[in-house]
């Protein structure tokens, strides 16, 4: 009974001390609140509205206030930055540096905001300069990160393969995009006709990744080139073993091949096989021009009726009006033509490619996102979306 009674005079004190504690702590943060000057608040809920040009001149003028705070000038400089105003992002952060106030150990740091500075003004070279004065220092993985977004702007691939191996690491090991510059290398290696070189730097790039399908379509493109057309087809049927998706883009390279040694209705064949074996491949218009001319209209219609029953599209419903048009009368064909005209015109607005990564769409490919920087993103079968 005794210990029943402690208990219950302990129970109010508990809450009591709770309570003090509560207003204790209150009673700090509105001290705190209170010291904290109304222009950042303000500049805060600018930047909450998107607002970017108030933020600007209320921070600025917190800034000038409270000289002695380093974290808020870095804000306002990237904030400049990113509203475009790139002089007044350099001359700030030059003040900065010229100040004797500047700790030592915060002085890295604002030398990497002003790379970025000029970067972003399109004064590369000098970017590049003070990034590569900070890879000794505590600034060294950002540097390098920034330095290979500036070779890969330059197209310097050779710059961007050494940035890439210095970068790599457990987390990220950098072997997709080393690839992916070992293949633009190999690219312009193979428009100079430079075809030893070209080969040997496709192989660097199966060695950085053998899943590179841009790799295995330069490397068919390689032997092709050099009459070897048994080997590009190998390389190119490769690829369905890396992403079957992109098997699109190497079907008519395929049928090429097969031609060349004198063997279309082979080429035909396969590319029907991958038809119906991966129906979201871009194929029908493709197999209709090389059907038609190899095996008839009447066959090329049939396998363009098949292509568009298995997977619906405004591309294949247009190829299935234009191969009937020859056969109806004058009135039927004008009919034809127009609704043939309408799913032209909402085709091209819908075929699109897009970037897995950022969404990003253009009815052009890319093996570089221009949006995200993603290498090897875009789809390479256009979709037909929104």
């Amino acid at each position: 009974m005794d210990l029943d009674l402690w208990w219950l005079l302990l129970l109010p004190a508990f809450f009591l001390l709770g309570w003090l504690a509560a207003r204790v702590d209150m009673r700090a943060v509105l001290t705190q609140a209170k010291s904290v000057p109304a222009g950042f608040f303000r500049g805060l809920d600018a930047l909450v509205d998107d607002k970017t040009d108030v933020a600007a001149r209320a921070l600025a003028e917190v800034a000038r206030a409270q000289q002695s705070s380093l974290e808020l000038p870095m804000t306002l400089g990237k904030l400049y930055r990113k509203r475009g105003e790139n002089d007044r992002a350099i001359r700030l952060h030059q003040s900065m540096l010229d100040s004797s106030d500047l700790p030592a150990e915060h002085r890295d740091s604002v030398l990497f905001e002003l790379a970025r500075d000029f970067r972003k003004a399109g004064l590369v070279d000098r970017a590049e300069e003070i990034l590569l004065k900070l890879l000794d220092g505590n600034m060294a993985l950002n540097a390098r990160r920034e330095l290979l977004n500036i070779y890969q702007q330059d197209r310097d691939w050779s710059k961007a393969i050494d940035t890439a191996r210095a970068l790599r690491s457990d987390a990220h090991s950098f072997q997709h995009e080393v690839a992916q510059f070992h293949c633009e290398l190999a690219q312009g290696e193979l428009f100079r006709s430079n075809l030893e070189v070209a080969r040997d730097l496709v192989d660097k790039a199966l060695h950085a990744n053998r899943k590179c399908v841009r790799a295995n379509l330069l490397k068919g493109d390689i032997a092709f080139t050099e009459e070897r057309y048994e080997e590009a087809i190998d390389a190119w049927q490769g690829i369905e073993n890396q992403n079957y998706e992109y098997l699109s883009m190497a079907a008519e390279r395929l049928f090429d091949a097969y031609e060349k040694l004198g063997k279309p209705a082979e080429g035909i064949a396969l590319l029907r096989g991958y038809q119906k074996t991966f129906p979201q491949l871009d194929l029908t218009d493709l197999l209709y021009q090389k059907i038609a001319t190899y095996e008839g209209e009447a066959r090329a219609l049939e396998a363009a009726r098949e292509s568009v029953y298995a997977r619906p599209t405004l591309s294949g419903v247009y190829r299935l009006i234009e191969a009937q048009m020859t056969g109806m009368s004058p009135e039927g064909r004008m009919d034809a033509e127009v609704a043939r005209a309408v799913l032209q015109k909402h085709a091209l607005r819908l075929l699109m490619h897009r970037c897995k990564c950022c969404n990003f769409r253009s009815r052009a490919f890319f093996w570089h996102c221009p949006a995200c920087g993603e290498w090897e993103s875009f789809t390479p079968n256009r979709s037909e979306t929104h």
